[in-house]
């Protein structure tokens, strides 16, 4: 019995620590409304919410407490929120990581029960506008039919016409593209080309690019001054990459844009790093693919976006200046396919003219790879899910073009 009691009060010390540390006061029960629904607000209920991507809402008790014990698993476990980079190199304004505060009141809120709290604890909860992480969009363009998505098979990239509508060129500030099978879509990628003219695949990557996602990616905010051009008497065209997985549905994207108020005094745009060339070995867990970026101007680097596909283990970004210094500006230890996350530098990042941008891979053929489609068989560069990539990806910010520049390239089109 003594033992019995000793462990009680253990236990209850380290639920008082614990709702202590977190702000609640010693002694007192962790509670839902008054300490675990910020944390959830501020941190969650972006993706944890009716009508966006994640598997179930987490803005009220009642959806949060059939969840708690795997709430808790996850936080502890630090698997949610999703988040890749090693603390050690970087900072990046968009890191959701929770503290170790947070992840305690977590932790004791379901020891203790999951209790639910007093009502007039809960703060207000964040206003969010429906099916968007943007806010409500000024303008929505939408595939005009739906694509048939078999169970199985192999689809090819489908370029799909978007018409705008639009006579004059606009300044994008924000862009969300929701494609309505998740499951299926692989990823989309948003051009723009002049209207009535032969698909050009090419502008997927170019200079018309205006956005690209993975399904469980919020849209993309520009910062303030910052935005991409949606040239007018134009097309949207998507590069759709569909991946059966054994159910047939439908999808049906929409792409939502909020125009900027003034022309912007940057226009933001991209570049990579890309090896196509490479052999991935059959049964190999760690087979290393490298590519090498040579900048040709001075570069303010905004963010940073690996991307291989299930095999992909790590990925690292390393800046080699012409002074002969290294930097090593993003490492990803532990890739995961399903959270393509893209690293917003807390602090845009000028890199000089010169400067060699080297991106070092690695990739899991084994059957230790609980992802690996057939650990048998040498990998290659390829479009397909079961194939592999090799890009890091990263946005940069230029100045908008004279207008007789942009006469002129209109004149061109």
């Amino acid at each position: 019995m003594r033992i019995l009691g000793i462990s009680a009060a253990l236990i209850g010390l380290a639920l008082s620590t614990a709702a202590f540390a977190a702000g609640a006061p010693a002694g007192t029960t962790v509670t839902f409304t008054r300490d675990v629904a910020p944390i959830l607000y501020k941190s969650c209920v972006e993706c944890h919410r009716p009508t966006m991507f994640a598997p179930m809402s987490l803005l009220t008790y009642e959806e949060a407490r059939p969840y708690a014990r795997s709430i808790k698993q996850r936080v502890v476990a630090r698997v949610m929120p999703p988040w890749g980079a090693d603390p050690a190199h970087g900072t990046f304004k968009n890191d959701p990581r929770l503290s170790q505060a947070e992840i305690d009141t977590i932790a004791a809120w379901v020891d203790g029960g999951a209790a639910k709290g007093d009502d007039a604890d809960l703060p207000k909860a964040p206003q969010f506008a429906d099916g968007w992480t943007i806010g409500t969009p000024d303008a929505v363009f939408a595939m005009e039919e739906d694509f048939q998505i078999p169970a199985t098979g192999v689809i090819p990239y489908q370029y799909l016409r978007v018409p705008t509508g639009l006579t004059e060129d606009k300044w994008i500030q924000a862009i969300e593209i929701r494609p309505s099978a998740n499951a299926q879509v692989h990823h989309v990628l948003a051009f723009t080309q002049p209207a009535g003219q032969p698909l050009n695949p090419g502008g997927a990557l170019g200079p018309t690019n205006i956005g690209g996602v993975t399904p469980n990616k919020p849209g993309l905010v520009y910062g303030p001054g910052v935005a991409r051009r949606l040239r007018g008497n134009s097309d949207i065209v998507m590069q759709m990459h569909y991946t059966p997985n054994g159910t047939a549905t439908t999808d049906r994207t929409r792409i939502g844009v909020i125009y900027a108020k003034e022309p912007p005094t940057k226009l933001a745009v991209g570049g990579m790093v890309l090896q196509p060339r490479f052999v991935i070995p059959a049964y190999d867990g760690n087979a290393e693919v490298k590519g090498t970026t040579k900048l040709e101007r001075e570069t303010v680097i905004m963010s940073l976006t690996p991307h291989m596909h299930v095999r992909g283990k790590d990925m690292i970004y390393i800046a080699h200046y012409p002074d002969g210094t290294s930097e090593t500006l993003l490492s990803v230890p532990k890739y995961d396919f399903n959270w393509q996350i893209t690293y917003e530098l807390a602090q845009p990042k000028t890199l000089p003219k010169g400067t060699e941008i080297e991106v070092i891979a690695h990739f899991d053929n084994s059957p230790g790879n609980k992802f690996n489609p057939d650990p048998s068989k040498d990998v290659r560069w390829g479009d397909q899910t079961f194939e592999e990539m090799m890009i890091g990806f990263w946005s940069t910010v230029v100045d908008p073009p004279t207008a007789s520049a942009t006469q002129s390239q209109q004149k061109q089109q």
